[in-house]
């Protein structure tokens, strides 16, 4: 048997299993209640003239007596067999064998759902998708729809303020790893990034060696750092670091390699952290939305994400067209 032919096999066999389990249940039931509802219980009085009871007793006086349920009781009992069987019929509770009458799918409920929201609200992400980034970014219900987007999508990594954690980039401060320009937005949204820093322990020497680079990476951003070291550092930094980070080590957008002379840093700014930067390397992976938001989505996403560290360059936006009632 090939593996498709299995797979069909037990696809198949789970089915008709949770079929026949799910009806044998349901008349099971049914049966069960029409049985004891048959059954006519007595009140069974002892010698001393005392109902008998099933000698179970709770806190101290609380007795079980041989009555049998109320008959309104049994009737909700029969109402909920009688849910089930309508209910098995209509949707698709038996498996993918039997799809019900109405043929209702929870994708089907889905597609239907979207097409609705399309339809509603299409037009006024159409308006804003029409106008530029710097336009969107000016309009104080596009940045607010944006916001939201970028909360549902963004904010696990980014936060709830877009200001990032240790390996998430601030997207708040104004520095940009590819460029911050509204167009680079989009692009980084719609196909994601990958950043990579190579180990560079080997290349740059021993632990002396890595630990002087650091330093001289320290003192670049006027931080506090071993001014010795940073000196022997700054030779190793201008014949490995260099090739990425610029010669005068302000970054390279096109690589992603970031700027090492602003006091930004990703992982932290210590000598200990940046030794364990250059000796591991990094792997930051940024995704590709392209599959999850519209382009739209993206478009009001990327206005509000500009937005942060551009305020009050945004140029007066035209309201959005509001679809007829």
């Amino acid at each position: 048997m090939s593996d498709i032919g299995a797979s069909q096999f037990y696809s198949a066999f789970w089915d008709y299993y949770i079929a026949i389990i799910t009806i044998v249940s349901v008349v099971g039931c049914a049966v069960f209640l029409w049985l004891q509802s048959r059954r006519t219980v007595k009140a069974q009085i002892n010698a001393r003239g005392e109902i008998q009871t099933t000698g179970h007793v709770w806190d101290g006086d609380l007795q079980e007596y041989h009555n049998p349920m109320p008959r309104w009781w049994i009737w909700l009992f029969y109402i909920t067999v009688l849910f089930s069987i309508v209910y098995l019929i209509l949707y698709p509770g038996l498996g993918t064998q039997w799809q019900g009458v109405l043929k209702w799918t929870q994708v089907g409920q889905y597609q239907g759902e979207v097409k609705a929201a399309d339809a509603k609200f299409g037009p006024i992400f159409a308006a804003y998708a029409a106008q530029p980034i710097e336009q969107v970014a000016g309009d104080a219900r596009a940045k607010q729809m944006g916001e939201r987007i970028f909360l549902n999508n963004c904010a696990q990594c980014h936060g709830s303020d877009a200001r990032g954690s240790r390996g998430f980039p601030n997207l708040a401060d104004g520095d940009w790893l590819y460029g911050g320009a509204p167009a680079t937005i989009v692009a980084t949204l719609t196909e994601g990034r990958n950043g990579v820093m190579p180990p560079m322990g080997a290349a740059i020497g021993g632990r002396a060696d890595v630990e002087d680079v650091a330093n001289y990476v320290l003192s670049l951003s006027d931080s506090a750092h071993d001014s010795v070291k940073a000196v022997r550092g700054k030779a190793k930094f201008d014949t490995v670091c260099a090739a990425c980070h610029g010669a005068d080590a302000k970054g390279n957008p096109a690589l992603g390699a970031p700027n090492l002379t602003d006091k930004v840093w990703l992982y932290g700014g210590s000598a200990a952290t940046i030794s364990e930067t250059i000796n591991g390397g990094r792997n930051n992976v940024m995704p590709s939305f392209k599959n999850i938001l519209t382009g739209p989505e993206i478009h009001l996403v990327a206005a509000y994400v500009w937005s942060l560290s551009n305020s009050g360059k945004s140029s007066g936006a035209t309201p959005a067209a509001t679809p007829a009632k």
